[in-house]
């Protein structure tokens, strides 16, 4: 609720504060005192655009400070989300500067004029005359049926269900395009993986594999060296071991003489041993080669295989590629995961929905069944207002699909005359028709829909007498409930105030200035009585002000 609203230096107003009442505040006065600067005042702390001919004097600048209560708004997030201090106490200012340079603060943080209106619009709801209020939108309308057939927790329950099955439908044809465009790819990922499993690579044989072909391709030469080799070594007439051996024999015979001989002797005759193991392993390999075209060309096969399979995937060696196999592998995995996946999230999406359309139909049953109600009790009151003939139609209607509240659609038609055609409320072009049904809608479900401070101008434009009166109740009533701000020329309306403010002009020495005063019982009788008769106001205004403050107590 807003406490108070300081002003200096806007239009005529030099500096002036007003405190609000908790419950209704009446402001009053003369025709052209200033009571529209107010609001023009109040909309600058709301976010509206700023003027430099708005400034009382164009040498200062000119502040506007709105004080407002917030404990009992849910907006500790939405100063979180704006990296803004929270506090139950709000003060919001807007400065003009002379340059014309306009600037906006919340508990002394800079903001947007952006963010200052998302704010203002949760505190303030201001009411004036062709301005598009909120009934008019179908948002707003849902929310007041909603309110009155106490769908608040089912709706909360459905919408936190509607934003997971929201939230898994995106996730589902995230999935399924996924999906679509692996399957394009399947096939030459399974192309390339069947290249792999036909090779059934083993790590190390490439190397293995080389060496086979080196061998095969030079056995004559191998097997002929080794032969000799072999032949000279052991079995010559006049062989290496052969001679070696009868060098063993001497070397032996004189071993005994010299220590240094003997050992000498030992390594050599070690050597002859080795030579005789190399003779041998020389005969065995050239037993074992052979030249064999068939495995050369296996194994040259085998080779220009993984070659080209090497080529293809520009790598060198085997083991890249089997990491390459690896990797088609996991990615036809994937395909196969993905596809139990979107199988899961399509069982899962199919059972919200159907969880979704029953308690859609249940808050539409709960829709339905208050409008009747709620359009008697609205023509009724309206009927009360001067407006006997005023007609209501709550029509809903089914959306294609399901919403956020459900699948209704609602929309509010009214005609305020006999005979008229009902159309849209948006398309009903009396301000002072839609007024009187903007506080009847609002009076109806103030205790079950949370309202900010309620701000009516001129709401009482076009009636009098005992219909302003019963509209002052409306106004009474709503106050019991929210903070209510009426700017008002009835005093029908005057006499329901809870706080009583008087705005006027005095002259000062080089110019005319707004002032505003609070009124007392003395001064709201005087003022009501002026308002219904005139300035001075005769004796019997003054009692049938007298009256209708009494009547209001």
């Amino acid at each position: 609720m807003i406490e108070r609203l300081h002003i200096r230096n806007y239009a005529i107003i030099e500096e002036l504060t007003i405190d609000f009442s908790k419950g209704l505040t009446i402001i009053t006065g003369e025709t052209g005192a200033g009571k529209s600067i107010l609001l023009g005042a109040l909309g600058l702390v709301m976010g509206r655009r700023a003027d430099i001919k708005s400034l009382y004097n164009l040498d200062s600048k000119c502040t506007i400070e709105g004080f407002f209560n917030v404990e009992a708004y849910d907006l500790r997030s939405f100063f979180d989300e704006h990296d803004l201090d929270f506090d139950p106490q709000v003060v919001i200012r807007r400065e003009i500067t002379p340059s014309g340079k306009s600037r906006a603060f919340v508990n002394d943080t800079p903001v947007t004029l952006n963010v200052l209106q998302d704010l203002s619009s949760t505190l303030i709801d201001l009411h004036q005359q062709f301005d598009n209020l909120d009934i008019h939108k179908v948002s707003f309308q849902l929310r007041l049926l909603d309110a009155l057939a106490e769908n608040r927790p089912l709706l909360a329950q459905y919408q936190s269900l509607f934003s997971a099955y929201q939230q898994d439908q995106k996730q589902l044809k995230t999935l399924i395009a996924r999906q679509q465009q692996s399957a394009k790819e399947l096939e030459f990922l399974q192309f390339q993986l069947e290249e792999f499993n036909t090779a059934e690579l083993v790590d190390g044989e490439q190397e293995e594999l080389e060496e086979e072909l080196s061998r095969l391709t030079n056995a004559e030469d191998i097997k002929r060296t080794l032969a000799a080799s072999f032949q000279q070594l052991s079995e010559s007439e006049v062989s290496v071991i052969g001679q070696m051996e009868e060098l063993t024999q001497a070397i032996k015979s004189v071993s005994s003489f010299d220590r240094r001989i003997e050992g000498l002797y030992g390594r050599f005759s070690g050597l002859v041993e080795e030579l005789r193991d190399v003779a041998q392993e020389f005969e065995s390999i050239a037993d074992e080669t052979e030249h064999d075209p068939e495995r050369t060309q296996e194994v040259q096969e085998r080779l220009d295989m993984v070659y080209r399979l090497q080529n293809k995937h520009q790598v060198a060696s085997i083991k890249e590629l089997l990491d390459i196999q690896a990797d088609l592998q996991q990615q036809l995995d994937d395909i196969g995961d993905l596809s139990q996946e979107i199988e899961r999230l399509q069982q899962s999406t199919q059972e919200q929905r159907q969880q979704l359309e029953t308690m859609a139909e249940e808050l539409s049953t709960r829709r339905h069944s208050v409008v009747g109600g709620f359009e008697n009790k609205v023509e009724q009151m309206l009927a009360q207002l001067s407006m006997q003939h005023a007609k209501l139609k709550v029509d809903i209607s089914r959306t294609e699909d399901l919403e956020p509240t459900g699948f209704d659609e609602v929309n509010f038609l009214f005609a305020a005359n006999k005979g008229g055609r009902l159309q849209l409320i948006k398309d009903v072009a009396s301000g002072g028709e839609l007024s009187r049904l903007t506080l009847v809608v609002k009076s109806l479900v103030a205790s079950a829909i949370p309202l900010p401070t309620l701000i009516f101008d001129e709401i009482d434009t076009g009636i009098s007498g005992d219909v302003a009166l019963k509209m002052g109740s409306i106004l009474r009533q709503l106050s019991n409930e929210h903070q209510v701000v009426s700017i008002t020329h009835s005093p029908q309306i005057a006499s329901k105030a809870n706080a009583h403010y008087f705005v006027y002009k005095k002259d000062k020495e080089d110019r005319t200035v707004t002032e505003v005063r609070p009124l007392e019982m003395e001064g709201r009788v005087y003022a009501i009585a002026t308002m219904l008769s005139q300035d001075p106001p005769s004796e019997s205004a003054i009692n049938t002000a007298k009256e209708l403050l009494l009547q209001s107590s």
